[in-house]
């Protein structure tokens, strides 16, 4: 280990930024270093990568940004040939492309938005092959004669991308993605790897039966994003509680999704007029506007997006810090890939959802009105009803989440509220008897609200008309608000102590479950009710221990190096996250690197990433400290103390560079410090100053020159 560091020493007398070993050949490690920036691949990547480059088929479930994607565009770089990708929709097809040619892959997309001189160019292109990879709708690649084109370039390998709209038990069902399995009738010889994020079961089998693919091998990768947190609220105060959040959050880019377009357009005006940069989204407006409006989020010129489901799927924004669901999703999968828009980078990220009573009635009168045949309705039903046991768990959220997609997990994930904040249980027995009974003397024929009315006491016109003033019931529970009978007359029903007859104007009905509570006493255990307010949901953040100094100088290096990217990324008319993402911005905030080899050693850092970004960031990095420290300047150690010095901030976590800085010494003679303090004995942590990826490069270039520890290592430098 001295010996190479005294290498690295040696890089630091002589200024050697622009060292660096190439490799010779490109197999999948290196491509995964010099392209995408990375030293590792993710769990299941390196065998999906091996299992289809041997030309197998194959079926990858992987959560939304757990890196799906570079399973197949690996290999695209590995095999000789054009790998065809077919996408859904033609704003996530242009995202990727995008990233793709920033980094140094030749992609290209082909859709309705292009002329036929365009995709005519496209296809010489192919024909040449100037192209690795190619994404395609599945409306253009079964349009006449595109199979026969295809057929006479070299198909290497074929993804189908959100491959759950090929089944029509999935939540997201697209009839042109059927006809996909006429590929491996016409290119029988060429590997298939189908990819999606939300699939049970039943819609894992339908996919692999649908694209003809019966005997794929199926991996399935933890759908756990351990960074996104899960947060329930009643659908009370909703847009007091956003405000707050969003408040609270400055800078990060968010997503409120709305059942219906007249609330997206409601919810947006409320945020704009309190000074929240907020746009709305949804079907009906006009192409080119909505067309802008994404432009502007994905560019961070828009803070918040108030959009239906129609927005998101097709966005490869990786930056998105936190999703907002305004009313309940109609299932699970539909709310697990609508969240799993947020932290696409890996970095911590909230989810908050509303539950409300409403939203439930909203929910089934769609399903009710719809024209699908019972076998549908009935799934859709029941795919409700998993989504409410979701929003009213009392157990650990994360886990309920899991076991919907057939995963076990053998403890709390203390990241959602439940975890955080575990419900308080009342003995609600007599509150039950009081709503039970108010039930039976209105003969059955009440809903919520009529019946809230009758327990306060509420001398409403309603009410008179029906002359429930005079039940002996009227005003029984006038001690709770109606917020808290709201909440504790959904925890009945929930709990199945009463039923409601949708197709009886949502009134209440009850069953055994209800005449045993009134009849018999049958114990009744409610949540306690707790008025949620902003407060409520900042109690975590509140709670957070102070940051120590080494946080401050990393976060506000963050926010300094972000407005580098957004500036950047202006500049070149590309969205900030195509530069760099926060993932990548945060662990150069946490190394700040001052050369070439310690940038390329950040997560998320390649070859062409370095050559475009790599040194208009190291000088943003050196300006930032220089201007930082000088703030924070401590008085000069006296002479012939200075490695003493040099140790003690090395044990509180300074960088060789803040070390040099803090002693007014050079960055060389603070390793030469830190070599004689190891000689000595003292705990000297290295990976703070050389990395793994130096270490390897040295050792590898030592290997291949047959230099041993000991050699003369001016010929290796």
């Amino acid at each position: 280990m001295l010996y190479i560091l005294n290498l690295k020493l040696k890089y630091y007398l002589y200024n050697g930024m622009n060292y660096w070993f190439r490799p010779l050949t490109m197999n999948k490690q290196q491509i995964l270093k010099q392209y995408f920036g990375y030293d590792q691949f993710r769990p299941l990547q390196n065998e999906i990568i091996d299992w289809v480059l041997a030309g197998n088929d194959a079926l990858v479930l992987m959560p939304t940004g757990g890196g799906k994607s570079v399973c197949f565009q690996v290999p695209a770089m590995v095999l000789d040939g054009l790998t065809l990708v077919i996408s859904p929709l033609i704003a996530l097809m242009q995202d990727q492309v995008q990233n793709l040619n920033a980094i140094g892959i030749p992609a290209v997309f082909v859709n309705s938005s292009q002329n036929a001189n365009e995709q005519s160019n496209i296809e010489e292109k192919c024909k040449k092959g100037l192209i690795k990879i190619l994404y395609i709708s599945p409306e253009k690649l079964l349009s006449p004669n595109y199979l026969e084109f295809l057929k006479k370039i070299k198909i290497s390998l074929i993804a189908v991308d959100e491959s759950h709209c090929v089944s029509t038990w999935g939540h997201d069902f697209r009839p042109e993605y059927k006809k996909l399995g006429i590929l491996k009738n016409e290119l029988p010889d060429v590997p298939i790897i189908a990819l999606t994020a939300t699939a049970d079961k039943i819609t894992r089998k339908d996919i692999l039966t649908q694209l003809a693919i019966p005997k794929a091998k199926t991996y399935l990768s933890s759908f756990d994003r351990p960074n996104l947190s899960l947060n329930v609220l009643p659908g009370r105060n909703r847009l007091k509680i956003i405000a707050d959040f969003i408040l609270k959050r400055p800078n990060q880019s968010g997503i409120i999704y709305c059942l219906s377009r007249a609330s997206t357009e409601e919810v947006a005006l409320a945020l704009q007029k309190i000074g929240i940069n907020a746009k709305h989204y949804h079907a009906k407006m006009d192409n080119a506007y909505r067309a802008k409006v994404q432009t502007e989020f994905i560019k961070d010129d828009i803070q918040v997006i108030v959009a239906t489901i129609a927005f998101g799927m097709g966005i490869d924004k990786s930056n998105v810090r936190w999703v907002i669901h305004y009313n309940l999703p109609s299932n699970v999968e539909s709310y697990y890939q609508e969240i799993g828009r947020a932290g696409r980078d890996g970095q911590p990220s909230d989810t908050l959802l509303f539950y409300s009573y409403q939203d439930v009635m909203m929910r089934q009168k769609m399903i009710d009105d719809s024209e699908l045949p019972t076998q549908f309705k009935e799934l859709q039903e029941a795919k409700l009803e998993r989504m409410k046991t979701f929003a009213e768990a009392e157990i650990c959220r994360r886990r309920i989440l899991l076991s919907y997609f057939n995963e076990t997990v053998d403890k709390d994930c203390e990241n959602c509220d439940v975890c955080r904040n575990p419900p308080q249980h009342i003995d609600g027995t007599v509150l039950a008897q009081k709503a039970l009974s108010a039930i039976v003397r209105t003969e059955e024929k009440v809903s919520m609200t009529m019946l809230i009315d009758i327990l306060r006491g509420s001398n409403n016109k309603n009410v008179l008309n029906k002359g429930y003033q005079n039940l002996k019931t009227f005003g029984t529970g006038k001690d709770l608000r109606g917020e808290e009978w709201s909440e504790y007359l959904m925890q009945l029903l929930n709990s199945g102590i009463m039923d409601i007859a949708y197709d009886e104007g949502h009134t209440f009905k009850l069953n055994n479950a209800s005449w045993a509570v009134l009849k018999e006493n049958k114990l009744v255990k409610l949540v306690r009710f707790e008025a949620y307010d902003a407060k409520k949901i900042r109690q975590d953040e509140e709670n957070k221990p102070e940051k120590t100094k080494k946080e401050i100088i990393r976060d506000a290096l963050f926010e300094r190096l972000r407005v580098l990217r957004k500036s950047i990324a202006d500049k070149r008319d590309v969205p900030p996250f195509v530069v760099f993402s926060d993932a990548t911005l945060s662990d150069m905030a946490q190394k700040k690197p001052s050369n070439k080899i310690q940038m390329m050693a950040v997560s998320g850092v390649g070859e062409q990433k370095y050559n475009q970004y790599g040194v208009i960031f190291i000088n943003e990095i050196i300006s930032f400290e220089k201007e930082y420290l000088g703030k924070t300047q401590k008085k000069p150690v006296k002479k012939g103390l200075t490695y003493l010095n040099t140790f003690k901030l090395h044990q509180e976590g300074f960088s060789v560079a803040e070390i040099a800085h803090d002693s007014g010494l050079g960055e060389s003679t603070i390793i030469s410090h830190l070599i004689k303090l190891k000689n000595e004995g003292k705990a000297i942590d290295f990976s703070k100053v050389i990395t793994k990826c130096e270490i390897e490069q040295i050792q590898n270039a030592a290997k291949a020159m047959n230099i041993n520890v000991g050699d003369a290592m001016k010929p290796l430098f």
